[in-house]
């Protein structure tokens, strides 16, 4: 059985709980860990979960709304944090006290319950992961920050029953927004962050029958309405608009069951 909860998604954080089971044992993976102590423990007990519930933290990359807390806490808990080898450095190389693990492109975490697989995405950061989980039966794909989707990106998520996938922007909306020209070009560009239209064409790539439940995250405050993201993905997929599911920023979502 694998299911998953989005603890957050957006710039003030971003966090997102895979648990595995194994008939009565669990299993569970921390993805990124982008709120302060206090913030990510409050999130955890609306999950009825407590950071002693967490046996690994993957780290996508090294921008302050994914690192977050992560070394305080995987020093004080003892809990192994997986990251790639740029990312570690582009943090200024931490000392994780025995806990860092280095994570590779394709080279799969063993959960126990469920494996977690990495792979490259084009995005501004020093070696950015994301994350394909699996407990052989069912699959889920964590696909934030990415300007665009590489052929290595769409054979990743080929297959998934769900998807937590990044619906940034609307173009329109960053176009007229107060950002700086050069902030527009970046978040706009192909190593910024995925336009709600960019993420429907990755959804219609990939769709498949046993594709049951989608989640866009990591929409933009300023830039996106949740509305026009499930609009423009559910038109991809000719599902209803509510058959879209909106990471909330401060609640994320509910648990959700994969497959």
């Amino acid at each position: 059985m694998l299911r998953f909860k989005n603890l957050g998604s957006g710039s003030t954080g971003n966090a997102t709980v895979v648990e595995g089971r194994d008939g009565i044992h669990a299993r569970r993976l921390l993805i990124d860990c982008g709120f302060g102590i206090r913030q990510l423990q409050w999130r955890l007990e609306a999950a009825q979960l407590r950071l002693d519930d967490i046996h690994a933290i993957f780290i996508t990359h090294e921008h302050s709304d994914h690192i977050g807390c992560a070394q305080a806490v995987a020093v004080r808990h003892r809990i192994p944090v997986w990251m790639s080898e740029g990312t570690h450095a582009a943090l200024g190389a931490p000392d994780f006290d025995g806990m860092l693990c280095i994570a590779h492109d394709m080279e799969a975490i063993d959960m126990g319950a469920f494996s977690a697989l990495p792979f490259t995405v084009p995005h501004d950061a020093r070696e950015p992961l994301q994350l394909r989980c699996s407990d052989g039966a069912a699959h889920l794909g964590v696909l934030t920050d990415l300007g665009h989707a590489s052929a290595h990106v769409l054979t990743q998520l080929a297959g998934c029953n769900a998807l937590l996938i990044e619906a940034n922007h609307d173009p329109a909306m960053l176009e007229a927004s107060r950002y700086p020209a050069f902030l527009k070009r970046r978040v706009g560009g192909p190593y910024g962050h995925l336009a709600n239209n960019a993420t429907a064409e990755i959804l219609r790539a990939v769709h498949h029958p046993g594709l049951s439940r989608v989640v866009a995250a990591h929409l933009s405050a300023q830039n996106n309405l949740p509305a026009l993201a499930q609009a423009c993905l559910a038109q991809a997929l000719e599902w209803p608009d509510d058959a879209i599911t909106v990471a909330s920023p401060t609640a994320g979502t509910d648990w959700i069951g994969v497959g």
